[in-house]
């Protein structure tokens, strides 16, 4: 399996993010929408750094169920509810996930389907 960052010189160029991600061959892995969930079901905190830590270390978890890592995912949506300071979301990701510049489409929304989530985060990995 091959993953190919595409970052066109046109386009503009972010260290966190990859403008696309090109495929070939592999089995597709389709994350389901992450909060920041503790294994009891409790939230992690109240906080949008608490909640994106801990959502994407499960999103860490499901990958490796699977043999896989962050390398493997090439597609993220972001979901976080209005009001909340991205810049201390961006930190908490980078803690949990490290530097993979994969694509992502962020939306800000009013609300989530969990009560007391801030963020849900989905994936798309492609897997050897």
């Amino acid at each position: 399996m091959k993953i190919t960052h595409i970052n066109p010189d046109t386009l503009h160029k972010s260290p966190a993010f990859s403008q696309a991600a090109l495929a070939e061959g592999g089995k597709t892995l389709y994350i389901g929408g992450q909060n920041g969930r503790l294994v009891d079901g409790t939230m992690a905190g109240d906080t949008l750094a608490a909640q994106i830590e801990q959502a994407y270390m499960n999103m860490l978890e499901i990958l490796k169920a699977v043999g896989a890592t962050q390398e493997n995912v090439v597609k993220q949506t972001i979901y976080v509810v209005k009001g909340q300071d991205i810049r201390e979301g961006y930190a908490a990701a980078q803690k949990a996930w490290g530097h993979y510049p994969t694509p992502i489409s962020f939306l800000f929304v009013e609300a989530l389907g969990v009560p007391g989530a801030l963020v849900e985060i989905e994936a798309v990995a492609v897997i050897d």
